[in-house]
């Protein structure tokens, strides 16, 4: 092939100077690998065990980040579905090969769950009456359930009156492991003297750091958002009965993103039977402002 280009090409000496002996030897050996490359490959197998079973697999590995390929053999043996480990491994390695290392272990959405029920958050909620005077609501809400344990209403909130509302939330002394609070001197001796009776281990998230009490934060938010934007607050004693009446609907009928669209504190009414004949019925709350949906017995 050289002599050709020397024969009909001028100049081709020049391109020696660029063109060594060992590029023109590593061209050939790069052609000659993907030759065999093209004429080795195989054609694709045809799997043996069924799309379904294939994708139970992978949910198995993307749901379950602890599992390797033999837990996931026995949790498919009871099912009754009979798979070599061989073939468990390759198809595990292919649903996580696209995850990021932080994917492969417990999600924080995994971690409140196991521990939120040990943790409560509170704070608190300006709000204003109809001649702008300052009111404050108090919220005490659980972690992993999203329940609201507690709600006050106070013009005029201290320490004393926020140690009352924490002894009120833990008639029994039975409360969580951890309370998280901000770093308002609304939370003094009185109220450390109390959470610490009752062994709760109290802590103050960082300076500027909302989403160190997020959860608490949302809560706020959907307060404002859902009822106190749409009321003008006559009294101190109205507000607690707006409140009384939002926190109820809020416990026992709203569903919750964070709770993949459950109820905190669901109760029998509540339970679908799948009938499609049963009427549905919905119950105004707020004066109509929202609507609890029932099956009619």
């Amino acid at each position: 092939m050289l002599v050709l280009l020397a024969a009909k090409v001028r100049g081709w000496k020049d391109c020696l100077f660029v063109v060594k002996p060992d590029t023109l030897l590593t061209w050939h050996r790069a052609g000659f690998r993907l030759f065999w490359r093209q004429k080795s490959k195989g054609k694709a197998r045809v799997p043996r065990i069924s799309a379904e079973t294939i994708g139970l697999i992978q949910e198995m590995t993307v749901n379950n980040r602890l599992w390797g390929s033999k837990r996931i053999q026995g949790e498919l043996l009871k099912l009754g579905i009979r798979v070599n480990r061989r073939t468990i491994q390759r198809y595990l390695s292919q649903a996580r090969r696209g995850l990021p290392p932080s994917a492969k272990t417990q999600t924080w959405a995994t971690f409140i769950a196991n521990h939120g029920n040990d943790i409560w958050a509170c704070d608190f909620l300006q709000t204003y009456d109809v001649f702008f005077r300052s009111i404050f609501l108090f919220f005490i809400i659980e972690l992993g359930s999203r329940r609201i344990v507690r709600v006050g209403v106070t013009r005029s909130p201290s320490d004393a009156w926020v140690a009352q509302q924490m002894r009120e939330a833990i008639p029994f002394g039975e409360g969580p492991r951890f309370l998280i609070c901000d770093n308002d001197g609304k939370y003094s001796v009185q109220f450390e003297h109390v959470v610490q009776g009752t062994d709760i281990r109290l802590l103050h998230t960082p300076v500027a750091a909302p989403k160190a009490n997020a959860i608490c934060e949302r809560l706020l938010g959907s307060v404002r958002r859902e009822c106190l934007d749409h009321m003008v607050i006559l009294s101190q004693h109205h507000l607690q009965r707006l409140a009384a009446e939002y926190i109820t609907f809020y416990n026992q009928a709203r569903p919750h993103q964070g709770l993949t669209q459950r109820i905190p504190v669901p109760i029998d009414i509540y339970e679908r039977t799948g009938q499609a004949d049963q009427t549905v019925r919905g119950l105004p709350v707020l004066g109509g402002l929202h609507y609890d949906y029932r099956r009619a017995a």
